[in-house]
């Protein structure tokens, strides 16, 4: 068992003002408390939140509820209900061990605490937001991760060649969130999207993103400011972006920091059972930093997706590593009357990691189409009145694998 130097014999070395420090540098550190909402500190294990699950219905009163009168019923005021479910915080336990030489401490000139201070922040950092994007090592009270939370809730949008489709466009990122019934306030994001995002172009190879290459850019999407976290734990294989509704992601802390200083003992890898430092053989110490934290995601129901069952506040924008299987358009064989329309959807399946459903409709005949037949990027073919061709092609193809089509004949009739 290693021995321990207990506080008291460490008063000079460990000043409270210090924790309070680092527990507000570790949020600072931490990429997702910082656009998180922080509650008030916790006061047991386990905080309860009552979240709204079923919504009031208002109605319209007809007339006067008199006695007697043929409508009196209808007059009469009626009753609703509301309901709460209840989710909890759980607050686990963050530790990090910082090893330091004895050399080190035996310099009253050196400033220990400005060397530990940002390696302690940094640590708690990295582990806290590794755990609650991916679920990376998390406790198994707390919840499942963002990421894998909203590919449950279908919020994942892999990315194809036209970012900014896959951004802003109708079924894209920022949609996503937004039709959950939530308003995304931020964005949290790989560093490799800032390159993505400056080399935007239009069709005609206009910068759309960046207009100069002498200004700072500010990166922001539809007004919401974007962050990208440095700390090592954001992971651009699972997540090019995370777009969301940051107040729905509350969190608390259980208790302040506590500290435990060991002589001796081993320090070893948690992954490999490595042995990384013997404290005795290499003349150090290690300092053992402790805190507690909990979050949840609410996700209360609003007007808007009360008929929702995977309402999310959150989506994520992912480099398509998934494979393309088939591409299915319906109707396959309708009958379009000219100078009217018909409504096409395309199915898209793959298998593996995230894969792109987006694709690109066209529409052709045995000859020129008319000017007025065409077809929306949404999939809705308009034929011209004065369209010459008695059958019409129209294709999807998908934008991540332009080899996977599929196709649907239209018999156009009308003289």
């Amino acid at each position: 068992m290693a021995d321990i130097i207990d506080r008291s014999r460490l008063s000079g070395l460990i000043p409270e003002p210090v924790t309070r420090e680092i527990i507000q540098g570790a949020v600072t550190e931490s990429a997702v408390l910082r656009m998180a909402r922080r509650l008030p500190n916790m006061t047991s294990k386990t905080q309860t939140l009552n979240v709204l699950d079923a919504l009031p219905t208002a109605y319209f009163v007809n007339g006067e509820a008199t006695t007697g009168a043929p409508d009196s019923k209808a007059s009469l005021k009626k009753t609703t209900n509301m309901a709460w479910d209840k989710k909890k915080i759980y607050a686990e336990e963050i530790a990090v061990i910082v090893p330091i030489p004895e050399a080190v401490l035996d310099d009253s000139d050196y400033d220990i605490w400005g060397e530990v201070r940002p390696r302690l922040q940094e640590a708690f950092g990295k582990v806290i937001d590794a755990a609650i994007l991916y679920g990376t090592d998390k406790p198994t009270s707390w919840r499942a991760g963002l990421v894998p939370s909203a590919e449950t809730a279908g919020t994942v949008v892999a990315a194809t060649g036209d970012i900014f489709s896959d951004i802003m466009a109708e079924d894209g990122v920022i949609a996503k969130v937004e039709e959950g019934g939530y308003i995304p306030n931020g964005v949290m994001a790989a560093i490799q999207m800032r390159a993505k995002l400056r080399g935007l172009v239009d069709k005609n190879g206009q910068p759309i993103f960046k207009t100069d290459m002498q200004g700072d850019t500010r990166y922001a999407l539809d007004g919401m400011s974007m962050y990208f976290p440095v700390n090592g734990a954001y992971d651009p294989e699972k997540s090019l972006a995370i777009v969301g509704d940051w107040s729905q992601l509350v969190y608390a802390i259980r208790q302040d920091m506590t500290f435990k200083i060991f002589d001796s003992g081993v320090v070893q890898d948690p992954t490999t059972g490595d042995i990384l430092y013997n404290l005795m053989q290499n003349d150090m110490v290690a300092l053992r930093a402790v805190m507690r934290l909990g979050w949840e995601v609410p996700n209360p129901i609003n007007a808007y997706n009360a008929d929702l069952d995977n309402a999310f506040p959150f989506a994520v924008y992912a480099a398509a590593t998934g494979t393309i299987s088939a591409v299915d358009v319906t109707p396959a064989t309708p009958t379009v009357e000219k100078g009217s329309g018909q409504q096409f959807a395309a199915s898209v399946t793959g298998t593996g990691g995230p894969y792109s459903t987006a694709v690109t409709w066209s529409v052709s005949g045995s000859s020129a189409v008319a000017g007025g037949t065409q077809i929306s990027a949404a999939g809705y073919l308009a034929v011209d009145a004065a369209e010459t061709n008695t059958s019409l092609t129209v294709t999807a193809k998908s934008k991540q694998d332009s080899s996977k089509t599929d196709t649907a004949t239209v018999t156009v009739s009308g003289g």
